[in-house]
């Protein structure tokens, strides 16, 4: 497979992800997870992240920071009055992505532990899981394990026996895309109105209540402890350098079977469909374009995505990303412009409107977009349309002004004869009409 080792069933981190099982302590037990978690807890914390950085553990939230490096950044003495905190990030609000959900729903435990963990590494005195709030049914399974947890003393006061205290607190949040920023975040834990935060400083400086924090994704804190108990060299035996590990695939749109899968970073993306998926819907010919890591990062025509290992590198080096691993495959049924346009609804609706770039941006753009998909514009606007995207791309607090302007970027770069073709089509119409 390309020198990509492959994943089989043993190697799975997430081996409930499905819920064929309980998620509740005892099941999760038996699938190995609390395994002597206090010996684990007796390693030194510095050791902890050396371990994290040396499996190349990378945030799984959509932009692949290495996660043992992060924890590094956090003060290793704690000043009195301003303990250290952990946030996790389970917001998921990007479109197309639903990895987090079924970790929350099917193996609460893994991120609990994880929590316990990571927070012992970074001496954090309490975390928060930080979860959407249209996730009603998952908060419930998150906080029916917290509770087990307690009650087991595996978390709360001398957890798991180890002389170590650490509380882990439920917040759900109020269904805001922008609260999936970790500032924004922090924001609205803390009972502000969920808006970026200008940096420096930095959460692990300055973050939650003017303490020091670092804000990780479900998956990246899941993963820990399986990390430590099986050794970094496992986890970086898959992918490719800079790329390693297990990663859960979310994959829609039209394959035969969606689904959610862990799948070994770096796997091409031909083998992930066929292996996971059935195919494309009317097979590879039919195959038009793949949003490959969630609404915001630019699609990439069939051509270029058939052979292309999925992991950050891989992408980037298509002009795209890995972001969440959301993969929404589009047949070549899409009207590729309406898709594109409908996500530029999306950022329009979702921007929070404290940066001008993005509030006067991508309201001007979804309606560009919107006059494109009837072709009912001049030739010029394509230019036009681009040369906004890129006034807004990188002029904002937070990368929603980003994530606006990638997709149509992308669609720009890749489908520009469409849009030109639609353009020359609604003319015609307006001539004949005249005439």
């Amino acid at each position: 497979m390309n020198g990509i080792t492959s994943i089989t069933d043993k190697d799975r981190i997430f081996t409930n992800v499905y819920g064929f099982q309980s998620p509740g302590l005892k099941e999760a037990q038996a699938r190995g997870d609390w395994d002597d978690t206090k010996a684990l807890l007796k390693r030194d914390p510095d050791a902890i992240i050396e371990e994290v950085k040396d499996s190349g553990l990378r945030g799984r939230g959509g932009a692949g920071f290495p996660t043992g490096v992060k924890w590094g950044f956090m003060p290793k003495q704690p000043t009195p009055g301003r303990p250290n905190f952990l946030v996790i990030n389970a917001d998921e609000s990007e479109p197309g992505s639903c990895k987090d959900r079924e970790i929350i729903r099917h193996d609460p435990h893994k991120l609990v532990e994880g929590a316990l963990i990571s927070s012992f590494a970074m001496r954090a005195r309490a975390a928060y899981i930080y979860i959407r709030g249209e996730y009603i049914a998952e908060a419930a399974a998150m906080q029916r394990a917290i509770d087990e947890a307690y009650e087991a003393g595996l978390i709360g006061k001398n957890a798991c026996g180890s002389g170590y205290d650490f509380d882990l607190f439920l917040h759900r949040g109020a269904g805001a895309y922008i609260c999936g920023e970790e500032t924004a975040m922090l924001e609205s834990l803390e009972g502000k109105k969920g808006q970026p935060r200008l940096k420096p400083p930095f959460p692990a400086g300055a973050g939650l209540y003017g303490c020091p924090t670092t804000v990780n994704n479900v998956e990246s804190i899941a993963v820990v402890p399986t990390i430590l108990r099986r050794g970094a060299a496992w986890f970086k035996s898959f992918g490719r350098e800079n790329n390693h590990g297990t990663k859960l695939f979310q994959i829609s749109g039209h394959v035969e079977k969606p689904c959610v899968v862990e799948e070994a970073m770096s796997i091409p993306f031909r083998e992930l469909i066929e292996k996971h998926c059935g195919g494309i819907t009317g097979g590879w010919d039919n195959l038009l374009a793949v949003i490959p890591g969630g609404s915001s990062v630019p699609l990439v025509p069939a051509k270029d995505i058939m052979d292309c290992p999925m992991d950050f590198d891989g992408l980037k080096e298509q002009g795209s990303g890995l972001g969440t691993a959301a993969v929404i495959v589009m047949d070549k049924s899409t009207d590729i412009v309406k898709a594109i346009s409908r996500i530029s609804y999306f950022y329009k609706h979702e921007s929070c409107g404290q940066c001008t770039p993005c509030r006067e941006g991508t309201g001007w753009m979804w309606r560009t977009m919107e006059k494109l998909v009837e072709g009912d514009a001049d030739i010029g606007a394509i230019d036009r349309l681009y040369d906004v995207t890129k006034q807004v791309e990188g002029h904002t607090i937070c990368a929603l002004g980003d994530a606006a302007a990638w997709p149509i970027q992308g669609l720009i770069r890749h489908f520009r004869p469409e849009l030109e073709r639609r353009i020359a089509e609604h003319g015609d119409e307006e001539r004949a009409a005249a005439e």
